[in-house]
């Protein structure tokens, strides 16, 4: 079954590309028409690419991995920001710094540095400094905290990209293609698709196209987040139970030494019980000595 259906699409304005006289010739198999100047996307092409990358991402999620969905252009940063936070996946929203994928090791300095700043909140540490010093490490913080607070958790490269306007987030697609990290991405009539592993054919510049595209993919992502959720538990049930059967019975049966048969311990009580008290013992007397001869 469909993740989305044409009017969907359709209401959200996803069809509309860019103006024909800057198209890439590329992105031609995914056009329609072109109207008033401006190319019209195949949305029945577009469905069929969304349910691929959906798919995909889903199997990501599932398997414990991370998507890192990366939109800094004005009408998507919020949007992204929120859904990707909402499924636990980190986000580039505010700027792509040079290198944060080929020179992951100095990306995770400067996170550490973020932690350690706040670290030093906690034990009181930052309270003992000189003002000015106070003022210039808040400064730097609020600064990492912009450009790289929704990576902080982001212990390793992801395993995946989303992107929103590949022409504006060039280098983060380049540093990915790089790494041979797979690429999902809404692509515009005026860009090149080639470098994208996941094409998904749509509008990248209206909100309601971004928000619906979001929502479709960040749905798939939570489905197999659920799914790992349940097989994990379904393991460690399984695993209970095996604990549980390797534990020895105890009770019924004991040996009475080693070596011997097993004793049914309740069965010997019953018997116990109802056998017939043994009758007493009783003593021969004594014969009578015969009277001595005179």
């Amino acid at each position: 079954m469909s993740r989305t259906n044409f009017q969907e699409l359709l209401d959200a304005g996803v069809h509309f590309g860019h103006l024909a006289r800057k198209w890439n010739p590329k992105m031609a198999p995914y056009i329609f028409d072109q109207k008033n100047g401006i190319h019209i996307i195949d949305l029945h092409k577009t469905i069929v690419k969304i349910d691929e990358a959906a798919e995909a991402m889903k199997e990501l999620a599932r398997s414990g991995r991370k998507i890192l969905f990366v939109a800094t252009k004005k009408q998507a940063k919020e949007i992204v920001a929120e859904k990707a936070a909402a499924v636990n996946m980190p986000s580039i929203t505010e700027r792509w710094a040079g290198g944060m994928l080929t020179n992951f090791p100095t990306i995770r300095k400067a996170i550490k540095k973020m932690n350690t700043i706040d670290k030093m909140k906690e034990d009181g540490t930052f309270e003992k400094l000189a003002k000015r010093e106070r003022l210039q490490i808040s400064r730097q913080r609020e600064k990492l905290e912009k450009n790289l607070g929704s990576i902080k958790d982001m212990s390793r490269l992801p395993s995946a990209l989303f992107v929103v306007d590949i022409q504006k987030e060039a280098n983060a697609v380049k540093e990915a293609n790089r790494l041979n990290i797979p690429v999902f991405a809404m692509v515009d009539t005026c860009c090149d698709p080639s470098p994208i592993d996941y094409v998904i054919p749509a509008n990248d510049d209206a909100a309601k196209s971004i928000e619906l595209i979001m929502d479709i993919l960040c749905k798939a992502v939570e489905e197999g987040l659920s799914e790992r959720k349940l097989e994990k538990d379904k393991e460690a049930s399984e695993e209970a139970a095996e604990g549980e059967a390797l534990v020895k019975p105890t009770g019924k049966k004991l040996r009475a030494r080693r070596g011997a048969k097993p004793v049914d311990v309740e069965a010997a009580a019953e018997a116990a019980e109802t056998a017939e008290p043994a009758a007493p013992a009783v003593e021969e007397e004594a014969a009578p000595e015969a009277p001595a001869a005179e």
